[in-house]
C-alpha cells in the first residue's frame, strides 16, 4: 500500500510530458495505475472479510510519533475500491472527453491523478495527523481542478469558494484533531477508537466533547453539509469528469468517510447525533427541494448529491448496527449511480454542447442505451428495487424503525421518509429532463434534438457503474458479507440476538410499504411541480448570497482596517513601533526591579576610539540638512559596528555587516536620486521636541535593558558549548554560519522568505505594468556578440566582435558602456570592473563554500556576488546590468528558497527531522582529506536568494528607474 502511495506521488509527475506527446489518449496509461491498486485492493478482500487487516506502517517523523501508516479493515477497503475503481473509470472516460483538446489537458491530468493517490491515502492512513495533511492536500488538488476553465470568471470564482470553505472547515478540524491527539497521546485512529469504545461509562470530558464537534465542523464542510453546502452546485463549472469523481465518489465522501470512522465509537458523546441527524435531515431537504428548481442537467445532480450527501451523513452518523450496515450499502450506491449520472451529462454536453433540459427533447429514443443505464442509475438513487440503492433505504428504514423510542431516530425516518420522497421526485426530472420528448403549451410533440451517436468508448464508463448498481442489489447477500465487519464494530451496551442483514427480499414489512409510499409521494411531487410549473424561491436570498456578503464584509472591514492604521506617513509607523517599545520594555524594566548590573568600562581598546565617532555620527545625522548626507552618517554607525566585531572576535558578523553596509547604501543611493535632495523641502518635519523626547526615552530604554541584561544571567551560557555543538552536530568550525544553516536553519528559511517578500515587493511598486525589466534584459550587441568570446570593440554601431573589418578599432572594456552618457561614463572605472569583477565572483564562491569552517557563507557570499553587480551597474549602467545578468531575479529567489525548502523535506523522506544534516568524508590523493556537508546545499540556496536579492534591487530601483527617468525625458523633449 506504501509502494502504491509513492507511485501516486511520482506518476503524475509525466503526465504532462505525456500528454504532449500522444494527446488525451495519455488518460489510458494514467488509469492503469489506479487499476492496479483496484486490483491489489481487490486481492485483499479475503484476507479483509476474515478479518486479518493488512497494515503496513513506516516511520516517517519520529519526533513527534507520527507515521505513514496504511490499515485495510473493511471501511477503507470499500473506500479504497471506490476511489480506484471509479477513478479508473473516469479516467478512462477522460480519452473521449478530452478529444481533440489541448490546452491544460496535461496538467489536469497530473492533477487528477494525483488527486486519486491523495485519496487512497486518505481512506485508508491509520494515522490522524496524516489524514489531516492529505484532507488538506485535496483540497488545494480540488482547487485546481474546479478551476481548470481558470479563463471563465464563475470557474475561479467556484474553484476559489471551495478552497475557502474545505480549508476554513479543515483548520478547525485540525484544531480538533490536536486536542483528541493530546487528550488520548496517540494519533492512531485505531488506537483512539479502542481506548474510547473500552472506557468506562463515565461522562464524556468536555474537551473531547469540543474535539468531536470541531472534527464534525471539517467534516461537515467537505461533505457539503448545510450550512456549508453552497459550494458544490457552485462547482459545477468543473469539467464533467471532476463532477463524476470529486463530488460523487471521492472528495466529498472524504467528510462522509470520517463520520464513518468515528460513528462507531463517538456517537454516543452528547454533542454527536444532533449535529449529525438535524444538519443532515435539514441538508436532505433543502437540496432535494432546489434540485426541482434547477433546469439545467448537472445542477439536478448537483443539489441531489447535497441531498443525498445529507441521507448519507444522518444514516451512517446514527450510531447503530444496522443504520451502519445501510450507510455503508448506501454509501457505495450513491458513488455508483451519482459517477455513472454526472458521466452520463458529460455525455450528452459533449454531444449537444447543452445541458439545459428545455433544449432537449426526444434523447431517449435516439440513444436508447444510454436512457437505459441512466434510468438504472435514478432507479438505485430513487431506491426502486431490485438496485442496490433499494436495498441500502429499506436497511436504513428498518434501522430507524428499530429505534423509533429514540426521540432522534424518529427525525431521522421521518427526514430520510421526505429525503426519499424528493430523490424520486427529482431523479423523475432528470430522466424527463434529458429523454424524454417534451410538448408545446398546445401539447404538440417538440422538435426532437438530433443525437449524434458518441464512440462506444465514451460510454463505456457510465455503463459499468450503472450497471454495478443493479448488480449489487442482486447479490445483496453476498455485498452483506462484505460489510458486516464494519456494521460490527458500531459500539453498543447491548447484543442483538438477530442482527439485520442485506437481502432484496426481507418480505412484507413497514420498511418496504414505507419505500414505496415514498417513491409514490415522489411521484406526486414531480406530476405537481410539472403541472404548477413550481420555480420560485423558498427564501429571498441563497447561501451562496450570505457567501459574498460574507466575504464583501471582511473586504470591507480591512479596507477600514487599513485606512485607521495605514495613513501613509513613515514618521508615524516608526514612531508608534517606538512608543510601544518604551511603554512595554519599559513596564518589564520597572516590574522587573531590583536590578543587578555588571559593568566593564571597555572589553576591548578600539571600543574606547570607536564609541565616540559613532555617538558623533549619530549626532550630525540628526541635524543634517541633505539626505545623502544623513544616510552616510548613518552608515558611519555601522562601519563602527563594524569595527566592534571585528575585534570582539565576530569576524563572520563583521564581513556581514560591512557588507550589509555598502548594499543599504548603494540602494539608499538608488532612491534617493528620485526624491529632492534636502529635507523638509516639501513637507518640514513635525513636532519636533515630541520626536526628540521619543528619541531620549527609545535611547534610555534600550540602555536600561542593556546595563539590566549584563548582570541577569544566573546559570551558564549556551554559548560556551556551540563550538563543540557546531563540530559534532554539523560538522563545521565556523560556529555562526553552523548556527545559521543547520542549527537555527528554520529561522533562516523564514529569514528568507522575507527577503523574498521584501524584493517582490519593491519589485511590484515599481514595475508598474510588467514583472521584468526588459530594457536591461536587451543586449546593445548583436544576436551574436553576447555569446562570443572575441574582445569587442568601440565601433560607430556600438560594441561589436572583433573581424576584419574593423581590426583598427579600439576595445569595449564594457558592453554596456557606449549606451552611457559621456558626461556620465568612466573609462577608468571601466576598467577596473572589467578586470575585478571575474575576481570577486570568484571570491564570493569561495567564500560561499569556504563558509562552513572559515569566515563567510552564502549570506556573506552572495552580498559579494551582488556587489559585484553593483559595479557592473554603476560602471555600464541598466544594459550593462543586462549582460552581467541575463536572467530575471525571480528565478534566482525562487530557485533558492526551492533548494532550502528541499534541504527541509529530503530528511523527512529518509525518515529524519527536517534540516536534519549529514556528511561524507573521503581521502583523496594529492588534495588529500576532504568532507562535503549537505547543509551546505541550504547554503548555496541562501547565496541564490541573496544574489536574487541584491539583482531584483538593481532591476526596480536602478534599471527601472533609469527607464522611467529617460522615458519622462523623451516625453518632455517630445513636448
Amino acid at each position: 500500500m506504501l509502494i502504491l502511495l509513492a507511485a501516486f506521488a511520482i506518476a503524475p509527475v509525466v503526465m504532462p510530458w505525456l500528454v504532449g506527446r500522444i494527446g488525451p489518449r495519455a488518460f489510458l496509461v494514467a488509469a492503469v495505475l489506479p487499476t492496479a491498486t483496484f486490483v491489489h485492493a481487490a486481492l485483499q478482500g479475503p484476507r479483509v472479510l476474515a478479518g486479518d487487516v493488512p497494515f503496513e506502517t513506516y516511520a516517517w517523523i519520529p519526533n513527534l510519533d507520527i507515521d505513514l501508516s496504511m490499515r485495510m479493515d473493511t471501511l477503507g477497503w470499500i473506500m479504497a475500491l471506490i476511489v480506484t475503481g471509479v477513478g479508473a473509470l473516469v479516467m478512462i472516460y477522460c480519452t473521449w472527453y478530452f478529444a481533440g483538446k489541448k490546452d491544460g489537458v496535461g496538467q489536469f491530468s497530473a492533477v487528477l491523478l494525483a488527486f486519486a493517490g491523495a485519496m487512497y491515502g486518505l481512506v485508508l492512513t491509520d494515522d490522524l495527523v496524516v489524514l489531516v495533511m492529505l484532507w488538506e492536500v485535496t483540497s488545494i488538488l480540488s482547487y485546481l481542478l474546479i478551476g481548470f476553465y481558470h479563463q471563465r470568471g464563475a470557474s475561479r470564482r467556484a474553484a476559489l469558494q471551495a478552497l475557502l470553505v474545505t480549508t476554513l472547515g479543515g483548520l478547525v478540524m485540525l484544531v480538533g484533531v490536536v486536542i483528541i491527539v493530546v487528550q488520548f497521546g496517540t494519533s492512531s485512529i485505531t488506537e483512539i477508537l479502542e481506548l474510547w469504545t473500552s472506557r468506562s461509562a463515565e461522562s464524556t470530558p468536555p474537551l473531547i466533547a469540543v474535539a468531536v464537534v470541531l472534527l464534525l465542523v471539517g467534516a461537515l464542510s467537505k461533505s457539503a453539509i448545510f450550512p456549508f453546502h453552497f459550494w458544490l452546485p457552485g462547482a459545477m463549472t468543473a469539467p464533467t469528469p471532476v463532477s463524476a469523481y470529486l463530488h460523487a465518489a471521492a472528495m466529498v465522501k472524504a467528510g462522509i468517510y470520517l463520520i464513518a470512522r468515528f460513528a462507531p465509537a463517538f456517537w454516543a458523546i452528547e454533542p454527536w447525533r444532533p449535529i449529525v441527524i438535524a444538519l443532515g435531515v435539514f441538508t436532505m431537504l433543502l437540496g432535494g427541494v432546489q434540485a426541482l428548481r434547477e433546469t439545467d442537467l448537472k445542477r439536478i445532480l448537483a443539489f441531489g448529491t447535497v441531498s443525498q450527501l445529507g441521507m448519507l451523513t444522518v444514516v451512517l452518523g446514527y450510531g447503530s448496527r444496522t443504520a451502519a450496515l445501510a450507510g455503508l450499502a448506501l454509501l457505495l450506491g450513491h458513488a455508483l449511480f451519482k459517477s455513472a449520472l454526472f458521466l452520463v451529462v458529460g455525455v450528452i454536453d459533449r454531444q449537444l454542447s447543452t445541458r439545459d433540459i428545455r433544449e432537449l427533447s426526444g434523447v431517449g429514443k435516439q440513444a436508447p442505451t444510454l436512457a437505459v443505464f441512466s434510468i438504472i442509475a435514478i432507479a438505485s438513487m430513487a431506491g426502486v428495487a431490485p438496485t442496490l440503492g433499494f436495498v441500502a433505504k429499506e436497511a436504513a428504514i428498518t434501522g430507524f424503525l428499530d429505534a423509533s423510542g429514540e426521540p432522534w431516530a424518529i427525525v431521522a425516518l421521518v427526514g430520510m421518509l421526505l429525503g426519499s420522497a424528493l430523490t424520486a421526485a427529482y431523479g423523475l426530472r432528470f430522466v424527463w429532463g434529458a429523454f424524454w420528448t417534451k410538448k408545446d403549451a398546445q401539447a404538440a410533440p417538440l422538435q426532437r434534438t438530433e443525437w449524434p451517436d458518441p464512440p462506444v468508448g465514451f460510454l463505456a464508463a457510465p455503463i459499468v457503474l450503472a450497471g454495478l448498481s443493479l448488480l449489487s442489489g442482486l447479490v445483496a447477500p453476498l455485498l452483506d458479507t462484505a460489510l458486516a465487519g464494519y456494521a460490527d464494530t458500531v459500539s453498543t451496551r447491548t447484543i442483538d440476538e438477530h442482527p439485520y442483514h442485506l437481502a432484496l427480499w426481507h418480505g412484507l414489512e413497514p420498511a418496504l410499504f414505507l419505500s414505496i409510499g415514498s417513491i409514490a409521494m415522489g411521484a406526486l411531487v414531480f406530476w405537481l411541480v410539472q403541472v404548477t410549473g413550481w420555480h420560485k424561491r423558498v427564501l429571498p436570498f441563497t447561501a451562496a448570497d450570505a457567501y459574498n456578503a460574507t466575504l464583501r464584509g471582511i473586504a470591507r472591514v480591512a479596507v477600514e482596517t487599513t485606512s485607521l492604521t495605514q495613513r501613509g506617513s513613515l514618521p508615524v509607523y516608526v514612531g508608534t513601533i517606538f512608543v510601544v517599545l518604551v511603554a512595554a520594555e519599559g513596564t518589564a524594566l520597572l516590574a522587573g526591579a531590583p536590578w543587578r548590573m555588571e559593568l566593564d568600562a571597555w572589553q576591548t581598546p578600539m571600543q574606547i576610539f570607536v564609541a565616540p565617532i559613532m555617538i558623533l555620527a549619530g549626532f550630525f545625522a540628526v541635524r543634517a540638512g541633505k539626505r545623502y548626507t544623513g544616510v552616510v552618517l548613518v552608515s558611519v554607525t555601522g562601519l563602527g559596528m563594524v569595527m566592534l566585531f571585528a575585534t570582539s572576535g565576530a569576524p563572520d558578523l563583521a564581513l556581514t555587516q560591512i557588507l550589509v553596509e555598502t548594499v543599504t547604501l548603494v540602494a539608499f543611493a538608488l532612491v534617493l536620486r528620485r526624491i529632492p535632495s534636502r529635507m523638509g523641502e516639501h513637507n518640514a518635519s513635525v513636532w519636533p521636541v515630541a520626536r526628540a523626547v521619543l528619541a531620549v526615552a527609545v535611547g534610555a530604554t534600550m540602555a536600561g535593558v542593556a546595563l539590566v541584561a549584563t548582570g541577569a544571567r544566573v546559570a551558564e551560557p549556551i554559548s560556551t558549548t556551540w563550538t563543540e555543538l557546531a563540530y559534532d552536530g554539523g560538522h563545521g568550525k565556523n560556529t555562526v554560519n553552523v548556527a545559521l544553516v543547520d542549527l537555527r536553519g528554520w529561522d533562516t528559511m523564514g529569514e528568507l522568505s522575507v527577503l523574498i517578500l521584501a524584493a517582490t515587493g519593491v519589485a511590484s511598486l515599481v514595475f508598474v505594468t510588467h514583472r521584468s525589466d526588459l530594457l536591461s534584459r536587451a543586449s546593445s550587441l548583436p544576436t551574436g556578440a553576447t555569446r562570443t568570446r572575441r574582445p569587442l570593440l568601440e565601433t560607430d554601431q556600438g560594441p561589436r566582435p572583433r573581424s576584419a573589418e574593423n581590426t583598427g578599432s579600439r576595445l569595449a572594456w564594457l558592453v554596456g558602456g557606449q549606451r552611457v552618457r559621456p558626461e556620465n561614463r568612466s573609462i577608468i572605472l571601466e576598467v577596473i570592473v572589467r578586470v575585478l569583477f571575474h575576481t570577486i565572483i570568484v571570491v564570493s564562491i569561495y567564500l560561499l563554500f569556504a563558509g562552513h569552517n572559515l569566515p563567510g557563507g552564502g549570506f556573506a557570499g552572495g552580498l559579494v556576488a551582488g556587489m559585484a553587480l553593483v559595479m557592473r551597474y554603476v560602471a555600464g549602467g541598466r544594459y550593462e546590468l543586462g549582460a552581467a545578468a541575463p536572467t530575471d531575479a525571480g528565478r534566482l529567489l525562487g530557485a533558492g528558497m526551492a533548494i532550502a525548502v528541499a534541504c527541509a523535506i529530503v530528511p523527512i523522506v529518509f525518515g529524519q527531522e527536517p534540516l536534519r544534516s549529514t556528511f561524507w568524508e573521503a581521502e583523496i590523493p594529492v588534495i588529500g582529506h576532504i568532507e562535503f556537508v549537505t547543509s551546505t546545499l541550504f547554503d548555496i540556496g541562501v547565496y541564490l536568494v541573496v544574489v536574487g536579492l541584491v539583482l531584483d534591487v538593481l532591476r526596480s530601483l536602478g534599471a527601472e528607474v533609469d527607464r522611467q527617468a529617460q522615458e519622462l525625458q523623451g516625453r518632455g523633449r517630445a513636448s
